[in-house]
């Protein structure tokens, strides 16, 4: 299939074969999106959500291995959306994946309350007024929460999901209380934590999180995921080559 790319595009083909069109002073696909596609759990016959999909990456990452039925991919800057729905086509997959341009504040802009299995989200780590503005637009808008915070994801993932529902998302370690405070206020009990290092002497860099709506109590905290096996070296530790390669944690089993 031939693509035509505009003058600030480049086109990669990435994990699972997968061709992207990225914006080539865009946020690019990274490791951060590749664990979160790998940590969500799949229903085979569910329906998902992204919130902030960008270029739409985690959400062909989770309907290239078959994790749901159906995802609808939520972004609010326009020429994002349009770049999802670009590299849906371009992989064939529009009739599993779908790009919506919409805010996650208004939540009847798009699908049903309590219709979704599973919500899963990137979303931007950095407030305003802190870090330095990158000039790249579309780089600021990815990291810093300049159209809706942690308690924006969370409150729209309570609405769309169904009770019983898990919302999936990745996010800095050094705002992990901001996190938990946001899920709690929108009734999102935490059930799976897993701390991302790059190796055994590095700090976690990230942390993986799945809450549930109208869950009980009982947190699973795993053990932290090396990317690499030593300090220094860059050889991917076994759990993130087995990552790399199934498109789901070690511990993890699809469900039905």
């Amino acid at each position: 299939m031939s693509v035509e790319l505009q003058s600030d595009e480049r086109l990669d083909v990435v994990n699972d074969n997968l061709s992207l069109i990225q914006k080539k002073n865009g946020h690019a696909f990274g490791t951060d999106a590749l664990l979160l596609a790998a940590f969500v759990r799949g229903r085979r016959r569910g329906r998902a959500l992204e919130f902030g999909g960008g270029g739409g990456i985690v959400s062909l990452l989770c309907a290239g291995r078959g994790k749901f039925a159906h995802i609808t991919c939520v972004e609010v800057r326009p020429e994002y959306a349009a770049l999802a729905e670009r590299n849906i086509a371009l992989n064939g997959l529009q009739a599993r994946v779908r790009a919506v341009c919409a805010d996650i504040r208004e939540l009847d802009t798009y699908g049903q309350e309590g219709d979704y299995h599973a919500v899963f989200a990137n979303p931007p780590y950095m407030k305003t007024d802190t870090g330095k503005p990158n000039r790249a637009a579309g780089k600021n808008a990815a990291r810093h929460e300049t159209r809706g915070g942690i308690a924006d994801f969370c409150h729209a993932a309570a609405k769309k999901l169904r009770y019983g529902g898990s919302f999936f998302c990745v996010w800095r370690p050094d705002r992990l209380a901001d996190l938990m405070r946001a899920l709690d206020a929108a009734q999102l009990e935490v059930k799976k934590m897993t701390f991302v290092c790059a190796d055994t002497q590095k700090p976690p860099s990230m942390v993986l999180v799945e809450a549930r709506l109208g869950g009980g109590g009982g947190l699973v905290l795993t053990r932290n995921l090396f990317l690499y096996r030593a300090p220094g070296e860059r050889v991917y530790s076994d759990e993130m080559a087995y990552i790399l390669h199934s498109g789901s944690f070690p511990s993890e089993r699809e469900g039905v």
